[in-house]
């Protein structure tokens, strides 16, 4: 398995052959390293409806074929813009791809998708993904506050890899997230949904300092998380 960050929130994991791609913002996000025109995912998760998660999903999804698991108004809102192939999960569902099993859980934020004609959809609430693959648990928490039951997901999933937002703002900030960690007592735990726009940015180094209970590591684009490091 292979699992990189990509900038935002964008997270990239690969099993075997297949490619899934969590909250593909690209166009637009000026941290990527990945491009619409050429990423080929088979699955696309969404934690959330924002625009900043959705990204290119329609483009991606038309182009690849590819499956979109998402919050069930999410999906609805996809289908109707002609994602051909959704997946509508809600909080505690669990959907088997076959070669990896997705599963979403709680997060504290909120959801809606902004239309190029300025209309405002309702995308459902937000989550963070579970996603179970070769022996691993990684969790994505999308994005969230800080929330206490965070410890349950992680005593009743023991997390591998933990992408955890940082920016404040919108989210956790690094102290909160640092705090997230020692309740979800993940092996690593990687920083995200920080430094793309002004209100999000912070010293990434406020997150590693207060992490006591995992190993941090700090991703730039295309960064790859080092499983034994």
């Amino acid at each position: 398995m292979n699992i990189s960050y990509h900038g935002h929130s964008v997270v990239k994991v690969q099993i075997g052959d297949k490619t899934i791609l969590i909250d593909p913002f690209l166009t637009g996000n000026s941290l990527t390293d990945l491009s619409a025109d050429t990423e080929q995912p088979d699955v696309i998760l969404l934690t959330h409806g924002h625009n900043d998660h959705v990204g290119d999903t329609v483009a991606l999804a038309a182009k690849n074929d590819a499956v979109v698991v998402a919050p069930v108004e999410a999906a609805d809102y996809l289908s109707k813009q002609g994602v051909t192939n959704t997946v509508p999960l809600g909080l505690g569902g669990t959907y088997d791809l076959g070669f990896a099993k997705v599963k979403f859980v709680q997060a504290f934020h909120s959801s809606s998708y902004t239309d190029e004609d300025g209309v405002v959809h309702y995308m459902g609430v937000a989550g963070g993904i579970l996603l179970f693959a070769e022996g691993l648990t990684i969790y994505h928490a999308g994005d969230t506050a800080l929330f206490g039951d965070m410890e349950l997901i992680g005593r009743r999933h023991p997390i591998d890899v933990a992408f955890l937002p940082i920016g404040g703002h919108f989210t956790m900030d690094p102290v909160d997230a640092a705090h997230a960690v020692s309740l979800i007592k993940p092996k690593i735990a990687v920083p995200v949904h920080y430094d793309t726009f002004p209100p999000i940015k912070v010293d990434v180094n406020d997150f590693v300092s207060h992490v006591k209970d995992a190993k941090v590591q700090v991703l730039q684009a295309g960064g790859q998380v080092q499983l034994n490091a």
